[in-house]
């Protein structure tokens, strides 16, 4: 409407029109700026860079995501973030809000079609396994952003954390999470520090069919900053050994991971072959946790503290029951 056009449609007084007129140029040109976006009000990109070194570009800050590995999901969670997530694989149940969301497969073999359907924003998959490029390979194909961690270090998780933190919009809780774990981890490290002796530690993956924990995983990290020391020096995320193997290198401490890998442990009684290892002759076996210890997520500090108590009993408290009746 042109200011010709409204002058001539208004029929008031000559007064009034000449005193309303400039009234109503103002409000029609401040209705036709409302109705333009504000530069403030358009969503600002956000990058970061994955371990498998590409640039992972999103328009806007992740709403919608799925990740391929269960720890993802409770990194969101210490984020504040858990509304974004829209789906989860098969076997994982943290945050317990999850399942009631769709499940499209398992880590290694998702379903694609299910993903797509869901229209996620992006895909999160961890390294450890070949296999699991494929997944990324197959989600790429339709156009899904698919971003790829690996984890094997507390200082690599912590990296994690703050890369999400920015895809979510959320770096600021990020940086929380991350100082209030280091700082956990700093105090386990005080309470250790006149410590002369670290234990040799074993930890059994899987039995029969043996496999120990090697140096390339998070299960290192947590053996170390407990105050012990891996008998397993491979450069590997998984060992195999034979019995003769771990009997030789006579680990003072025997840890057995109870989970999706290693469901029912074999009792350490029923091993006669066993029973000359320090860790057997002083009882000191346990069962732990294979998500906490063997998942590196948040609880890997937790699993940090459990452990330092169990390997130092003298210096820290237990921070929970672990069976030792092996």
């Amino acid at each position: 409407m042109t200011h010709q056009s409204i002058h001539s449609s208004i029929r008031l007084p000559m007064h009034l029109k000449h005193f309303l007129l400039p009234v109503l140029l103002l409000l029609f040109a401040s209705t036709a700026f409302a109705s333009k976006p504000s530069p403030e009000a358009l969503p600002t990109p956000v990058s970061i860079t994955d371990d498998l070194g590409r640039t992972i570009v999103l328009q806007r800050p992740a709403t919608r995501i799925i990740a391929l590995y269960g720890a993802f999901n409770e990194m969101l969670a210490e984020l504040e973030k858990e509304d974004t997530i829209v789906a989860r694989t098969k076997a994982d149940a943290l945050p317990p809000s999850i399942l009631s969301k769709p499940s499209i497969g398992t880590h290694m073999r998702p379903n694609p079609e299910l993903v797509a359907g869901l229209r996620p924003d992006i895909v999160l998959q961890m390294g450890g396994r070949k296999k699991a490029l494929e997944s990324v390979r197959m989600l790429e194909q339709l156009d899904i952003p698919v971003a790829f961690f690996s984890i094997t270090t507390f200082e690599e998780l912590f990296s994690v954390i703050k890369r999400l933190g920015t895809l979510t919009n959320a770096e600021d809780q990020a940086t929380l999470v991350c100082n209030a774990l280091q700082e956990r981890l700093v105090r386990v490290q005080q309470q250790l520090t006149t410590v002369e002796h670290k234990p040799s530690v074993f930890f059994e993956v899987r039995y029969p069919n043996l496999l120990g924990a090697g140096n390339a995983s998070i299960v290192n990290d947590i053996i170390n900053h407990a105050g012990g020391t891996n008998i397993m020096d491979a450069s590997v995320k998984l060992v195999r050994i034979n019995e003769e193997e771990v009997i030789k290198r006579d680990p003072e401490v025997y840890l057995i991971q109870q989970g999706a890998m290693n469901p029912n442990p074999q009792p350490m009684k029923t091993r006669a072959h066993f029973r000359t290892i320090n860790a057997v002759k002083n009882n000191r076996i346990y069962i732990i946790d294979e998500s906490s210890y063997s998942r590196p997520g948040p609880r890997a500090v937790s699993a940090v503290e459990e452990l330092a108590a169990l390997l130092h009993p003298t210096r820290m408290q237990p921070t929970s029951h672990i069976s030792g009746d092996m």
